[in-house]
């Protein structure tokens, strides 16, 4: 056999090879386009899931989902619409929802006064002012120090915040390059599903909470009005308590 020979033998095989793998490209692509519609998805596969996140502590991200149930990523997450959508048709107290980059089963909107009321009968061990408004300033400001923290509170914060850490809310993300290496701290996974968001991209606009311009001139009127009664007031009685000369 000649070296043209060998080359053409060459080029044949790689033909083949190259043919043999477009048909297996498109082999896998034509098996996963059908799971795309979740209405085709076996329904062994849809009841497993369901049950995955029955028994599921924490979210359970989608790529997880896939590995179990032998599907695309994809397919979870349209799997996972299309039963949530099918549960509030159905007028159910529960839904799947995407909390903190995963799905859980959670209870639906419409009942949560009755699942509070359950939740917080004798329940001691919410959450004081005082921390809420310490984990509200490390959701927004985060990577912060507790000595920022207490700069903007105006109070100690050491306990609040260690209060935080033990309830798994905040951990500290880094420290400061700065002087003393202060420790920063930032919120958790738990606070994501604590108050039933996928990502800190979702908290609420802190502008949505700023009162008006005109608003705060109205009370700043109003505040300034009153301290000028109090002082007349203080410097009348000031008069009528001084002895007569």
């Amino acid at each position: 056999m000649t070296a043209d020979d060998d080359a053409e033998a060459f080029e044949i095989l790689a033909a083949q090879l190259e043919n043999e793998g477009s048909l297996v490209d498109s082999d896998v692509n034509n098996r996963d386009l059908p799971d795309l519609d979740p209405t085709l998805v076996p329904a062994d596969v849809r009841a497993a899931l369901e049950a995955i996140l029955l028994v599921a502590t924490d979210p359970v991200p989608p790529t997880v989902l896939a590995q179990l149930l032998e599907v695309s990523v994809e397919t979870i997450e349209a799997l996972c619409d299309y039963l949530a959508d099918s549960y509030a048709q159905e007028e159910r107290g529960f839904t799947i929802s995407r909390i903190a980059g995963g799905y859980r089963y959670q209870t639906a909107d419409a009942q949560a006064p009755y699942v509070e009321r359950f939740v917080l009968e004798g329940q001691s061990t919410r959450l004081s002012s005082a921390a809420l408004e310490t984990l509200a300033i490390v959701a927004y400001k985060q990577p912060v120090s507790r000595a920022q923290i207490a700069s903007i509170r105006g109070v100690n914060v050491d306990g609040v915040t260690r209060t935080l850490q033990q309830r798994g809310y905040i951990k500290e993300v880094a420290r400061d390059p700065g002087p003393g290496n202060a420790a920063m701290y930032g919120t958790t996974p738990l606070f994501l599903e604590g108050i039933g968001i996928d990502s800190l991209n979702e908290l609420p606009n802190l502008s949505d909470f700023v009162p008006e311009a005109e608003v705060v001139e109205t009370l700043e009127a109003v505040l300034l009005g009153e301290e000028t009664e109090l002082e007349d007031e203080a410097a009348t009685d000031a008069q009528d308590a001084s002895p007569p000369t």
